[in-house]
């Protein structure tokens, strides 16, 4: 992360000649909006003197009430490192406030900032590390993109097979140029479907890095020709793309979640933990699942994360705790998909989490079996239950959720609960090609 001050951003725009900056804000679905201003504009911006029509932004506010306030962050500075031009471009992402000088509750930064000042007055600070899939097709000679992949390689092939493997260098140069430090890239399991993983950083960081990362991805992509996506579930009988988050809270520098006093080295507090996890995963579901998509992906008996357990080393599990201890110590959660707003799911998961800790909401023992193998009854002996099976049981999980009220705000939770049902009965009311292939000709 920068320690930037805004000197320091008036100090390398002007060694870079930077000529534009674009501002950026997400909307509560993660989004990322722009605008552009000049470098003259500069001055005036970092003195949070820019206001934009806040009625423009997805569940953000009335057209009655639409003057909003940029704070640009200053930390946020990068370079894009692609030609442009007319100038360097730079970026700067933007804190939302109300005229009066307030933090505006529905801007979802602000939701996580509240979330990180809550562990913070427990003495913790979150720590995050995605692992992030997507897939790379082929676009139609219109430039429009297919679901056409452009490899038939499979998990870890090479090039030649894996023909997207110069555009994810490309991507992993562009990346470390902005400040991300790459852990591993490599192939997914489906055609066309790949995996990068960048090193953990604190949940705000992290957060403006996951939406830098998408913005990039699909950037370079297009210059190689193809059309990079992060839907969780576009091709039928294909694995999904999901977005693993490993978290760990960190106390005085040491990692709280280690103690290599117990059997399995995992302390109170980790365990505590993941009983919040588990306790509220079905109503943090919608946030983390967040598209009528995400629910084709997590389907029952194709090795996706639909069970409310947790292991040390069995990834049929929705929570997972991988080997490394000490520093690295961390809990895997493994339902979030990349079209979630990163914003709020890591504000969700770090609330769930924290009133774990305070209520001391013990998980069940561990879950070391193949769950995809055991049978309903089996399941049901051991207490393990089921995520959400489609986008309305997940919104009426979340509605019902005391904590997913409070970890968001009003605003954001009444807006994204009313948008996100309106996008359900839109789905509700249509008519798919499934239904026209399956009922046509046979009613």
């Amino acid at each position: 992360m920068n320690n930037y001050t805004t000197d320091d951003v008036r100090r390398l725009a002007k060694e870079h000649k930077v000529r534009f900056v674009c501002l950026q804000v997400t909307d509560i679905f993660g989004m990322l909006k722009s605008v552009a201003i000049t470098v003259e504009q500069l001055d005036k911006a970092l003195d949070n003197e820019l206001m934009f029509d806040g009625s423009s932004i997805e569940g953000s506010v009335r057209i009655e009430e639409c003057d909003m306030y940029l704070y640009p962050d200053p930390n946020t500075f990068v370079i894009f490192p692609w030609e442009s031009r007319g100038g360097a471009v730079a970026r700067l992402i933007c804190d939302v406030y109300n005229p009066d000088g307030t933090p505006f509750e529905g801007d979802p930064r602000y939701v996580l900032r509240r979330a990180i000042r809550d562990a913070a007055e427990m003495g913790y600070t979150m720590y995050v590390g995605p692992e992030a899939e997507f897939f790379l097709f082929h676009m139609d000679e219109d430039g429009r993109p297919t679901t056409r992949t452009h490899d038939r390689a499979g998990y870890f092939d090479l090039a030649p097979v894996d023909l997207g493997e110069q555009a994810r260098r490309d991507m992993i140069l562009t990346l470390e140029r902005l400040g991300f430090e790459i852990e591993a890239s490599h192939h997914e399991v489906a055609p066309g479907q790949h995996e990068i993983g960048f090193k953990y950083d604190d949940a705000l960081d992290m957060a403006d890095k996951i939406v830098t990362f998408k913005s990039v991805v699909r950037t370079v992509a297009r210059r190689h020709g193809l059309h990079a996506t992060f839907m969780p579930k576009p091709l039928f009988g294909v694995a999904g793309s999901g977005m693993h988050l490993n978290q760990s809270l960190v106390r005085d520098g040491i990692n709280a979640f280690y103690d290599p006093n117990t059997a399995d080295q995992l302390s109170t507090e980790c365990l505590y933990y993941i009983g919040g996890l588990m306790q509220h995963a079905r109503a943090m579901t919608a946030i983390l699942n967040p598209t009528v998509n995400s629910y084709k992906r997590l389907v029952a008996g194709c090795e996706a994360p639909v069970y409310i357990a947790w292991s040390n080393r069995n990834r049929s599990s929705l929570v997972r705790i991988p080997a490394k201890r000490g520093m690295s110590t961390r809990v895997e959660l493994r339902s979030p998909d990349l079209s979630c707003n990163p914003y709020l799911a890591l504000a969700v998961c770090l609330q769930a989490g924290l009133e774990g800790i305070r209520k001391k909401i013990m998980p069940p023992p561990p879950c070391d079996r193949n769950i995809y193998a055991m049978t309903g009854e089996e399941r049901k002996a051991l207490n393990i239950g089921m995520l959400p099976e489609n986008l309305r049981e997940a919104l009426l999980e979340m509605r019902e959720s005391a904590l997913m009220r409070r970890a968001l705000g009003e605003h954001v939770f009444s807006r994204y609960l009313e948008a996100k049902r309106i996008e359900w009965e839109r789905y509700r009311s249509q008519v798919h090609l499934w239904e026209l292939e399956e009922y046509l000709t046979k009613f």
